[in-house]
């Protein structure tokens, strides 16, 4: 399964590659990364076929999360990549935005890996 992960906070991705590393190792998970909306969109642009599964930040400086994902829901129709939103507040205004403009679901930071896993069906 090929997953975007996009968030602001570079560190992001040394946690992500340490914490699936048998799944990176196994080739059952291929990580791609980007550091801002804009950057997630320019992939996307390159690589509409191959992301599966986009997990996206909600608060980054310029482009935010939820504006990456109506942008996502709006241009990417083949396949529909699933969009898991993930954000350091769990509060009902973001949840619900994110609700309405088509996630699929919602996780608050620090992500629980084992949890994550799981919605991976690993």
């Amino acid at each position: 399964m090929k997953i975007l992960v996009v968030d602001d906070e570079r560190d992001i991705q040394t946690l992500f590659e340490q914490r699936f590393r048998k799944e990176i190792k196994d080739k059952t998970l291929v990580f791609a990364f980007a550091f801002s909306g804009e950057e997630a969109l320019a992939y996307l642009n390159l690589h509409e076929h191959e992301a599966v599964l986009i997990l996206s930040d909600i608060n980054m400086p310029g482009m935010s999360g939820l504006e990456l994902l109506r942008q996502i829901k709006q241009t990417y129709h083949k396949p529909p990549p699933v969009v898991m939103m993930i954000t350091a507040y769990g509060d009902a205004e973001n949840f619900n935005t994110a609700k309405e403009l088509g996630a699929d679901d919602f996780l608050t930071k620090p992500v629980d890996f084992k949890v994550l896993k799981e919605k991976f069906k690993l």
